[in-house]
């Protein structure tokens, strides 16, 4: 799951919230001077990774794609399900898209000096594009895919999948359907638990 899944399964806490927007920015263990809420965020953000990358209904759909874009599945399907997810975001939350995106920028200015640099940089272009609420647009999907395929070390086709999840948007939007309710329940037990 990307951004705009991370922030909706932490819940209403800000901290935990704001941990799951920094889960892809912070590697190893988390500063033991952090909130304890927001420690628990990052946790809460590595769990649902685990959890959606070891899900079978995914491990599914990832052979639906082709051979060159499989091996980055778990990042096409992470972006594609965020994607799903502000598409038809009224189903899924009270709050518009827009006003739920703005909230969550907003808390990252709320929350400035508890970002990491990386973090800090992406809320640039978070705003820029309006982001989560920009991956409701298809063109905005494209940017994102084409900016991650030339921040990874090797030639890689993710800037060139957009046609390619477009044509399987029926099967997946099928996978997240059934797969979303499940992990918002995992999410929320996980919360619930710790």
């Amino acid at each position: 799951m990307n951004h705009l899944a991370h922030t909706l399964l932490a819940g209403d806490d800000d901290l935990l919230r704001l941990g799951g927007l920094m889960g892809d920015f912070v590697h190893g263990q988390p500063d033991p001077a952090l909130p304890a809420r927001l420690i628990a965020g990052i946790r809460l953000h590595r769990a649902i990774d685990v959890y959606t990358d070891s899900h079978p209904v995914v491990a599914e759909a990832r052979t639906l794609l082709p051979a060159p874009y499989r091996r980055y599945g778990g990042i096409l399907l992470d972006m594609w399900f965020d994607h799903l997810l502000a598409r038809d975001f009224p189903r899924w939350s009270d709050q518009s898209l827009d006003a739920y995106s703005a909230g969550v920028r907003e808390l990252l200015y709320r929350h400035e000096s508890l970002l990491p640099p990386g973090l800090l940089r992406f809320r640039h272009y978070m705003d820029a594009h309006a982001l989560p609420a920009g991956y409701a647009r298809p063109e905005e999907m494209g940017a994102a895919f084409d900016g991650i395929s030339h921040r990874l070390r090797r030639a890689n086709p993710v800037g060139e999948a957009l046609p390619v999840l477009v044509g399987l948007d029926r099967p997946l939007q099928a996978t997240f359907e059934t797969f979303f309710p499940e992990l918002k329940q995992f999410a929320a037990q996980w919360i619930e638990a710790n």
